[in-house]
């Protein structure tokens, strides 16, 4: 198993936070999703925000989560916007 804080965008915070919803390795965020863990997440943290989603779509494509493409950060951000209703 593979650390979590191993993964791009993920530190410890955000690390305790994914094992408190059930996810402990970065082979366990990957299957899960970035969407999946974020709605979890927000379950239990409703403070976390739409950079914390895109930090987990980063570490799942192994790059900073400002270098994700524009039309995933739309769709992932569209996903979060539906959260709120």
């Amino acid at each position: 198993m593979t650390e979590l804080t191993s993964m791009q965008n993920i530190g410890k915070e955000l690390e305790k936070k994914l094992k408190f919803i059930g996810i402990n390795s970065a082979e366990e965020l990957i299957k899960t999703g970035s969407k999946e863990a974020f709605f979890q997440l927000k379950f239990h943290y409703p403070n976390v925000c739409l950079v914390h989603l895109y930090a987990l779509q980063g570490a799942i494509e192994n790059i900073e989560y400002n270098q994700i493409p524009d039309e995933i950060k739309h769709d992932l951000k569209c996903f979060n916007d539906g959260l709120k209703d």
